[in-house]
């Protein structure tokens, strides 16, 4: 994903914001996210239960790999997941390079009980009551996108609602307008959103950035068991899996060699 994607994908979700809006107000989206019973951050205290969580990622393509899996038995993988031992489950919506829906998220929130994050590219606070009222526990906000103001302004909303924000950074930079902002969980992507090259040290290396109180997940690049194994000893408390499990015959198996590690 160059540049060029990520803004694509940023002025897309923009698009589609707007064309919800059209259905259902803002004004309307709060007041009915806001007459529910509030979260109870789920996400983040699934992550604290000490040693190595994961999460699990369910998507259909990715704007570097293309289509992962044509048939997509997207329940299936989500109970497997379930059964194999994840702490969360990480769902794309987005329809476009991701072949995601807001659909598919809400039929695996059925089909599941363990903690859902609504996986995004959030451009409008719309997105988060919206995700909220799919039955989601967190939201994914990134740090390339959003300002420090911003992001503070939508980590308010997630606290309001009762949700977590995994605020998703690449750099140093990011990181300290991820603490400025007040982010708790704060996730170090692997993948470079600019050119999409990946480098599984780059968590490990911006580990001692992210202070001891804030969960620190590690995200994308996992490609073996080698590999969740470095992220572990680097200091990881959460690790966020997508294609290496997808692409698995055998996902709860391979979940449970990796709860082994």
């Amino acid at each position: 994903m160059n540049q060029t994607v990520l803004n694509e994908l940023a002025e897309y979700a923009a698009e589609r914001v707007k064309r919800d809006m059209q259905r259902a107000s803002k004004e309307e989206l709060i007041s009915r996210a806001l007459s529910r019973q509030t979260g109870t951050f789920r996400f983040e205290n699934a992550l604290k239960k000490g040693g190595l969580s994961l999460i699990c990622e369910i998507k259909k393509a990715s704007p570097s790999k293309g289509v992962i899996d044509a048939a997509f038995p997207y329940i299936k993988i989500a109970q497997s997941y379930e059964s194999g031992g994840a702490d969360a489950v990480s769902c794309l919506t987005e329809p476009r390079w991701f072949m995601g829906s807001d659909e598919i998220f809400e039929e695996i929130r059925t089909a599941i009980r363990i903690p859902m994050l609504r996986k995004d590219f959030t451009v409008d606070d719309y997105q988060i009551y919206q995700a909220f009222l799919m039955g989601a526990d967190a939201v994914l906000l990134i740090c390339t996108l959003l300002d420090t103001r911003r992001l503070q302004s939508y980590l308010a909303v997630c606290d309001r609602l009762g949700i977590t924000a995994l605020v998703e950074t690449h750099n140093e930079e990011e990181i300290k307008s991820a603490l400025k902002a007040g982010a708790r969980v704060i996730g170090v992507n692997n993948r470079n959103l600019k050119d999409f090259t990946v480098d599984i040290s780059n968590a490990a290396r911006l580990r001692e950035r992210i202070p001891s109180d804030k969960i620190f997940v590690a995200e994308s690049g996992v490609a073996s068991l080698e590999d969740v194994n470095k992220l572990k000893n680097a200091g990881a408390d959460a690790v966020l899996v997508g294609e290496f499990l997808m692409r698995s015959k055998e996902p709860a198996a391979l979940l449970g060699q990796m709860r082994a590690i």
